[in-house]
């Protein structure tokens, strides 16, 4: 039996972002989060490899607004 679940309920995602059920259904809707809805309800569940995707693109995309955001540097005349 493995020890990590394969999908994660809204309520196990924002625990592991650390942010509020109502981030991930907006994360959700907007696509940046991949999820796939079952059952007659249209129950939320997310793979846990599409979220380690997302924070991924996350770190990413982070990385990328601190370089673009860096004072750029004069080449040095030494």
């Amino acid at each position: 039996m493995p020890s990590q679940q394969r999908f994660l309920s809204i309520p196990d995602v924002a625990e592991v972002l650390n942010v509020s059920v109502r981030q991930v259904r907006s994360l959700l809707s907007s696509g940046e989060l991949r999820g796939i809805q079952i059952g007659g309800r249209g129950v939320w569940r997310i793979e846990d490899a599409e979220l380690e995707r997302y924070i991924a693109r996350q770190y990413q995309r982070t990385a990328e607004q601190v370089s673009d955001d860096a004072p750029t540097r004069a080449p040095s005349r030494e």
